[in-house]
């Protein structure tokens, strides 16, 4: 197999591997998001039943 041919394989794979972490960084900071934004809901909901 061609050197060349090696490095654009190798380039796709990293590329593809850079944008898939991109997306997961991504995700991980909406489901933080989602997860302080129910936990704020949560705690309002109990406070106005104790009310």
């Amino acid at each position: 197999m061609p050197t060349w041919l090696i490095l654009i394989i190798i380039g796709a794979v990293l590329l593809i591997i850079g944008v898939a972490v991109e997306a997961a960084k991504v995700l991980i900071w909406i489901g933080i998001a989602v997860l302080v934004v129910s936990l704020i809901l949560g705690l309002l909901r109990r406070g106005k039943a104790r009310v």
